[in-house]
C-alpha cells in the first residue's frame, strides 16, 4: 500500500522520537570515568544517575500512554522532548551530583513519555507490524550510538559531551516533529488495564525477553571478567546482546500473529542464557550473546501490536503499560543480578536464573487469533 507524504512523515518522526529519547539512556554510562572524575565521585555514584532516569522513565508510562491517547502522541512528544532539552540544560551547569541526579529524573520523564508516544504515534499513521518492530530497533539503535559516539567527543567537550549530545539530538528530534502531521486523538477513557489479563501476560513477554535482556547486558561483561576474558573481547561479545535486537525487532513483525515462532525464540534465548551460565570456550559464549539478542528483539512487535490491538479504546495507555513489566524488570533485575556475583560460580547462577525466568515466560505467549467466518 502507497503511503501519503504526511504518514510519511509520521513514521520518519516516530522513529526520530524514539531513538532521540534514548540516547539518554547510555550516554552517561558511556563515559562515566571521565564523569566520575569530574564530580569527583565514584563510578557506583555515576550509576545512580541512570538509575534516577529509570525511575522516572518507568513511572510515567502508563501516564504518558493515556496522554497520548487524550491529547495526540505528537503533543506528548513534544512535551517529552522538552523535559529532556530541560533536564540536559541543567545538567550542563555544574558537575554536582544532586543537581545531576535532579535533572536526570527529568530526563527520565521525557525519555519514558517519549518512548510510550513514538510507539501511538507510529500506530496512528497505519504503520504495519513490521514498522513497529523497527520502532523498537530505532529506540535500541539511540542507545547504541550514544554508547559509540559519546567517548568520541568528550576529549573536546569534557564532562560536558553526553549533555551536549543530548540537547543536539533533542533538537533534531523537535525538528522531525514538527515537520509532521498531528495525529487522530483515540476515544479515551479511564480504562483498568490491570484487570486486563492479555495485557498482563503481554507484560509478562515483553518484561522477559526485553527487559531482563537489558539486565543480563548490564552484567554480561563482569561474568566474562570474572572468568578470565580480557574486557575488550568481553565488551565486544556483550554488546551483541542489545544490538542483535536491532535486526530482529522489525523483522518480528512478519511473525507477530505466529506463536509458534514466540515460542522458538524464548526456547533460544533461554538456552543461550544456559550457555552463558557455563565454562563453555569463548567462541560459545559469543555465538550465545548473539543467539540471546537476536531471541530477544522478536517478540518486541507482538507485544506492542498486541497491546494497542487489545485495548483500541486506549492504545497509548496499554502500550506503556506492557512496557511497565519491561522498566520494572530492568530496575529490579540489575541489582539483583549483581548480587549472583557474590554467590559460587560469579555470577553464572545468576544467568542460569535468567534461562529458567524466559522458560516461564512460554506460558504468557498469546494465543493465536482466530479468523472469524
Amino acid at each position: 500500500m502507497e503511503r501519503l507524504p504526511g504518514q510519511r512523515l509520521a513514521i520518519v518522526a516516530a522513529l526520530a522520537l524514539g531513538a532521540g529519547v534514548t540516547w539518554n539512556i547510555s550516554n552517561v554510562g558511556a563515559v562515566a570515568d571521565p564523569l566520575a572524575e569530574a564530580y569527583g565521585v565514584s563510578l557506583a555514584a555515576i550509576g545512580l544517575l541512570t538509575t534516577a532516569l529509570f525511575v522516572t522513565h518507568l513511572l510515567v508510562q502508563i501516564p504518558g500512554g493515556r496522554a497520548a491517547d487524550r491529547v495526540g502522541a505528537r503533543s506528548v512528544g513534544f512535551l517529552a522532548v522538552a523535559a529532556v532539552a530541560a533536564g540536559n540544560l541543567l545538567l550542563l551547569v555544574a558537575p554536582d551530583p544532586a543537581l545531576a541526579i535532579a535533572a536526570r529524573a527529568l530526563v527520565g520523564i521525557g525519555s519514558g513519555a517519549g518512548f510510550v508516544a513514538g510507539a501511538e504515534y507510529m500506530r496512528s499513521a497505519h504503520a504495519s507490524a513490521v514498522l513497529q518492530g523497527l520502532y523498537g530497533g530505532a529506540t535500541m539503535a539511540g542507545g547504541g550510538l550514544a554508547v559509540a559516539v559519546v567517548p568520541q567527543l568528550e576529549p573536546w567537550l569534557g564532562w560536558r559531551a553526553p549533555y551536549w549530545s543530548a540537547l543536539a539530538v533533542a533538537a533534531l528530534t523537535a525538528a522531525a516533529l514538527a515537520a509532521a502531521p498531528t495525529d487522530l486523538v483515540a476515544q479515551s477513557h479511564k480504562v483498568r488495564l490491570l484487570a486486563d489479563r492479555r495485557l498482563v501476560r503481554l507484560g509478562l513477554l515483553h518484561g522477559a525477553t526485553f527487559g531482563l535482556a537489558v539486565v543480563a547486558a548490564n552484567w554480561v561483561v563482569p561474568l566474562l571478567e570474572r572468568h578470565g576474558h580480557p574486557r575488550g573481547t568481553a565488551a565486544a561479545l556483550g554488546s551483541l546482546l542489545l544490538l542483535a535486537g536491532v535486526v530482529t525487532r522489525p523483522l518480528g513483525g512478519l511473525v507477530a500473529d505466529r506463536p509458534a515462532v514466540l515460542a522458538a525464540s524464548l526456547l533460544a534465548g533461554a538456552g543461550a542464557f544456559a550457555v552463558l551460565a557455563t565454562p563453555v570456550p569463548l567462541a560459545a559464549l559469543g555465538a550465545a550473546a548473539a543467539v540471546a539478542g537476536l531471541a530477544a528483539g522478536l517478540p518486541f512487535a507482538a507485544v506492542f501490536a498486541g497491546a494497542q490491538r487489545t485495548r483500541p479504546d486506549a492504545p497509548g495507555a496499554a502500550v506503556g503499560f506492557v512496557n511497565t513489566w519491561a522498566i520494572a524488570a530492568i530496575v529490579a533485575g540489575t541489582p539483583l543480578l549483581g548480587l549472583a556475583f557474590s554467590l559460587p560460580g560469579a555470577g553464572r547462577i545468576g544467568f542460569a536464573c535468567l534461562a529458567a525466568l524466559w522458560l516461564a515466560a512460554l506460558g504468557a505467549i498469546p494465543r493465536r487469533r482466530r479468523s472469524r467466518r
